[in-house]
């Protein structure tokens, strides 16, 4: 039984596993070798990215898929018996409709007592990286993407699925067109990957002001832009350090990556605070969700030196630009005390990362990890309800 709580609830990290046709349903058919391909190999199906397999996702067709949080323990730092992270994983389910039916998503909804839920993609945060530097067929790729979306889950479909198109920044241009699309068809939120953004005129961070445009329409329009995890160019370090310059989803659980201290998220808003890109635009908003919130102390400390050493090249405290700018959706196993102390109740958002074997079975239980960090009740709606529906409404200026 879903847990039940006094008010319905907003979750910040829903997520849908894709229409097998979700890349190639709308893709240019002039772009359709080069972009995202289906093949079988090994009796298996495989998604083929720019002419190289693909091995972000272990099972790309999600059917059958994980039970919605069977690592729960795993990633709270618990196998005490050293299993397998295999056996983790349990018995595995055909994929139930509410994972790709937005009707059937709504009436489990209400089964848990939810009101409304960000939702957000499982394999299209790890495709960009592996499309680039063909920039011809990833913004085909992820136009055709966004349609897919359009046509199954809407962008606030009864005002309680927000599902959020995907950005990519490679073309600034396209980038732009797309998020007037986006704005066009009702979307509240759009979504990318953190890290420096590959360009045909080479690398640059996002708050770069060649993407201005971009960030401009953002800031005017009031949506709110969310940074999620996913594969990004860090990958291409790890070589490096002896790990393959590709992401397997659960196998890096196995390796470096999890020690690895490039955070790409840190790095990025470090980046933003320091061009001043929140002074430019000063309506922008903000959401990191599915990066947990340690990075967050990280980059404060980090902010505070910064800030005592070179305050001139910061209009205001950047800890001060941070908290007016930005909410952070924590894993549920983080450090919560602290985190409310450090940006406030106003700016953390619930993310219960449902259905991903990763996350929490039950998203209304996420409630039981902010008591154990003596959230009042009133904090408690704030962090899982109050945020996360006024970011559902944009704040043109």
């Amino acid at each position: 039984m879903p847990s039940e709580l006094p008010f319905r609830f907003f979750d910040c990290d829903n997520h849908y596993y894709e229409a097998e046709d979700a890349f190639t349903r709308h893709i240019d058919p002039k772009l359709k070798k080069r972009a995202i391909q289906w093949a079988q190999l090994d009796g298996k199906q495989r998604l083929v990215v720019g002419g190289r397999v693909n091995r972000f996702i272990p099972n790309p067709t999600f059917d059958p898929v994980g039970k919605p949080g069977a690592l729960d323990e795993y990633f709270r730092g618990r196998n005490p018996r050293g299993a397998d992270l295999n056996s983790l994983f349990g018995e595995l389910e055909p994929i139930p409709a509410a994972y790709r039916d937005r009707d059937a998503r709504l009436a489990l909804m209400d089964e848990q007592g939810m009101q409304g839920c960000i939702m957000l993609p499982t394999l299209g945060v790890g495709m960009e990286q592996a499309l680039l530097p063909d920039f011809d067929a990833t913004v085909a790729t992820f136009r055709a993407f966004n349609r897919y979306l359009d046509d199954d889950w809407g962008f606030a479909y009864q005002e309680r699925i927000f599902t959020a198109p995907y950005i990519t920044m490679c073309r600034p241009a396209e980038a732009v067109r797309e998020l007037e699309w986006a704005l066009e068809h009702d979307a509240r939120f759009v979504v990318m990957i953190p890290g420096p953004i590959t360009t045909e005129v080479g690398m640059r961070p996002p708050g770069d002001p060649m993407f201005d445009e971009f960030w401009q329409l953002a800031n005017d329009s009031g949506i709110t832009v969310c940074y999620h995890s996913g594969e990004t160019y860090y990958s291409k370090f790890m070589p490096a350090w002896g790990e393959p310059d590709y992401m397997m989803s659960f196998q890096a659980l196995l390796g470096f990556r999890t020690l690895f201290s490039g955070d790409a998220i840190q790095d990025t808003f470090a980046n933003h605070l320091h061009n001043g890109l929140f002074l430019r635009f000063p309506n922008l908003r903000m959401a990191c969700i599915e990066s947990g919130s340690g990075w967050v102390f990280h980059l404060f400390e980090k902010l505070t030196k910064s800030y005592g050493q070179i305050p001139f090249i910061y209009r205001e405290d950047p800890r001060e630009t941070f908290k007016r700018h930005v909410w952070v959706s924590p894993f549920y196993e983080d450090e919560l005390a602290r985190l409310l102390k450090l940006v406030g109740v106003e700016r953390i958002i619930m993310g219960s990362d449902y259905p991903h074997v990763e996350g929490l079975a039950d998203p209304a239980a996420y409630i039981k990890d902010l008591e154990n960090f003596d959230y009042t009740p009133e904090e408690c709606r704030t962090v899982m309800r109050d945020n996360g529906i006024e970011l559902s409404v944009r704040r043109p200026v």
